[in-house]
């Protein structure tokens, strides 16, 4: 058999580290243990590092990992007080890094999982620091996410046609042909208006009902920020669950985007160790 009992991480397969601990024991004699020490990938200061961590586990094969490649950069601990401040502190260190020579692109942020990205993705986004995302869908380019900012987007600006139409074809009932006649209706007119003074098909009325009653409070700006993220994301769960069939999936990124929303109202702090 061949595990490692410090990477025993998938429990949500039902996998636990004692089939790695208890597997010598069951055989008589016991198995025999050979440990894979070498290293290919790190420098030893980062395994250094490893095998401080890896020696705090109460239960364990002992084991020293070792590597050819001394050299390197010693590993730091940064702490912060949230989110948002983990995200400052690594985005103040990619431009560090960049006015000290190192390009972009020779720059890397690595996650445990992909849906861990998305604050960051969106900070990069805002702040035009231009970055590639291997192992997934970049976080704002999902359909969902797309609806999602397309309704703010649209409140904001009702002159962004792009925009509009995709909000517009949410509902049920509403094409591009009718779509367009709703764009065409709001030029120059005020958008709650053109959307209140226009008739939608038969089986779209009590859907048109509720767009019109969103855009009202949203063009206002009487809710306020993130309240308003709030009202789109209420607004937004009858059409996600029917657009989409894994919606409880795309419903927790949507849960990760209104934390996003409501931790943008701080500002961003970090204190290095």
């Amino acid at each position: 058999m061949v595990g490692d009992d410090a990477q025993a991480i998938y429990g949500f397969r039902a996998a636990t580290v004692r089939n790695i601990l208890d597997f010598p024991g069951q055989f008589d004699p016991p198995a025999a243990i050979v440990t894979l020490e070498r290293n290919y990938r790190s420098t030893q200061p980062i395994l250094a590092a490893s095998n401080a961590v890896i020696g705090l586990a109460r239960e364990r094969f002992t084991k020293n990992l070792h590597s050819h490649r001394g050299a390197g950069e010693r590993p730091a601990l940064v702490s912060v007080l949230d989110d948002i401040g983990q995200v400052g502190c690594v985005v103040g260190t990619i431009l560090e890094n960049r006015e000290a020579g190192v390009p972009l692109k020779e720059q890397a942020v690595l996650f445990r999982t992909a849906h861990h990205s998305a604050m960051l993705e969106i900070e990069l986004t805002r702040r035009n620091i231009p970055f590639v995302k291997f192992g997934g869908l970049k976080f704002i380019e999902a359909a969902h996410v797309k609806d999602m900012l397309a309704v703010l987007r649209w409140a904001e600006n009702p002159a962004d046609r792009v925009t509009g139409f995709r909000v517009v074809q949410m509902l049920d009932g509403i094409g591009p042909a009718t779509a367009g006649k709703v764009l065409g209706r709001i030029s120059g007119r005020a958008l709650v208006d053109a959307l209140a003074t226009f008739s939608p098909p038969a089986k779209a009325s009590t859907a048109w009902r509720d767009l019109v009653a969103l855009m009202q409070r949203l063009h206002g700006n009487a809710a306020g920020w993130p309240a308003e993220f709030d009202l789109v994301r209420q607004w937004y769960q009858p059409h996600l669950e029917q657009r989409y069939p894994d919606a409880v999936v795309r419903a927790g990124d949507l849960e990760q985007l209104q934390r996003i929303a409501r931790a943008t109202t701080r500002v961003p702090t970090s204190s290095p160790i």
